[in-house]
């Protein structure tokens, strides 16, 4: 059963889009939470008009604007000169990734109404600390939203609302291979159906906590200054059902380093959770159990299957490998745990000696998304990692 929660508010909007004639492979942008130095600058000189110069960007030392005045100046050139051009209505958008596997995720890009009651979207984990200032000055500068947050719905069968028919306004292929495809809905009755549907059921955010937040900030910031309504009372969001075959949610597997040497680690986490030693860790064995979505220690010294006692289970008050590992991880002094989307990087920082060791965790399901979702409940930091990751630059949302 749901609480008495708020339904949220979903709408239309006339977005900015790439010209047509502009080749959206060479635009187009990852999040700018996973980009790192060297692919910013491989994005950067892909196309003078690549996403990435505003959702990640740098100091210009030619013209002397520091990154936040730089990212306003692109995006006021490029929709001067026609490379980004306004939809003649507002819209919805329908939004496709297919993975190189051929499993696709489908949802819808609208404007997500920001509650500074947080009654109506609701947060999926609990967060680790971050600095938020970088996206609101980013926010006040340019004045728009460049790349959608991720929301789970738990409305039945939402997504027949905005299943796309015939070929995609616009389409392109990012460095993974992965496919992005994009539908203008601007149909009424289209559009209604879709606010309405999302509008019935509680929104849980999979992916974007901290840009929802600096989306509240600045709207407290508008309200201060007498503004009554505007477009910074809406976020740019994605939205998918919570269902099986709409959602690809992958582990997050920790590397520990720091532990001190009179610790014992496999007598630490046998504390708590049976210990069967399978081998040493050598390559065979390791991509055996990691792809098997075993719950495995891994150091230097070998590899260990990890199974939970029941006991395990009721001290963490939780079924999810985090709140588990949690328990030993806790009570190591000065661990540092570092946080790997992929197990072949935590792995490696093992046999390089980066980390002391790995451990490697189950992917949470679907269905237990759902459970804590209704329950109310916010799941551990870094339990879930979506994907693929929608690109910055299929659609911007300006707030003016």
């Amino acid at each position: 059963m749901w609480y008495s929660w708020v339904v949220p508010r979903f709408e239309p909007f006339a977005g900015l889009r790439y010209d047509t004639a502009i080749p959206l492979d060479r635009v187009i942008a990852p999040p700018y939470d996973i980009v790192d130095a060297e692919e910013r600058a491989r994005l950067a000189d892909r196309h003078l008009a690549n996403a990435i110069h505003v959702e990640l960007p740098v100091d210009d030392p030619r013209t002397g604007l520091d990154r936040y005045q730089s990212a306003a100046a692109y995006l006021a050139r490029w929709i001067q000169e026609g490379i980004l051009q306004r939809e003649a209505a507002p819209a919805f958008y329908a939004y496709r990734m297919t993975e190189p596997s051929g499993r696709t995720t489908t949802g819808v890009i609208g404007a997500l109404a920001t509650d500074p009651t947080g009654e109506d979207v609701l947060p999926h984990e609990q967060t680790m600390p971050k600095d938020t200032t970088d996206r609101l000055d980013l926010l006040r500068a340019c004045r728009a939203n460049l790349s959608p947050i991720w929301g789970l719905s738990l409305s039945p069968g939402v997504s027949k609302t905005y299943q796309p028919d015939g070929p995609p306004t616009a389409e392109a292929t990012d460095d993974d291979g992965v496919g992005h495809a994009l539908w203008v809905l601007d149909d009424r009755s289209v559009t209604d159906a879709i606010s309405a549907g999302v509008g019935g059921a509680p929104l849980v955010i999979a992916d974007g906590h901290h840009r929802y937040h600096t989306a509240l900030a600045y709207q407290a910031e508008r309200l201060a200054a007498g503004d009554v309504t505007g477009g910074w009372d809406s976020i740019m969001a994605l939205v998918v059902e919570l269902s099986e075959d709409q959602l690809s949610v992958g582990p997050i597997h920790r590397t520990l380093s720091g532990i001190p040497a009179d610790l014992d680690l496999t007598e630490t986490f046998a504390q708590w959770f049976d210990t069967v030693h399978v081998g040493p860790a050598e390559p065979t064995l390791v991509d055996a159990v990691a792809d098997s979505d075993a719950l495995a220690l891994v150091t230097t010294s070998g590899l260990w299957l990890l199974t939970p006692r029941e006991e395990t289970y009721e001290e963490a008050g939780s079924d999810l490998d985090s709140s588990l590992i949690a328990l030993v991880v806790d009570k190591i002094p000065a661990v540092t745990t570092t946080y790997h989307h992929d197990w072949h990087s935590a792995i490696d920082s093992v046999k390089a000696g980066e980390a002391d060791a790995a451990v490697l965790i189950r992917p949470v399901t679907v269905a237990q998304i759902g459970e804590w979702a209704h329950a109310h409940r916010r799941m551990p930091p870094k339990s879930t990692y979506f994907h693929p990751k929608p690109r910055t630059g299929m659609v911007f949302r300006p707030l003016d």
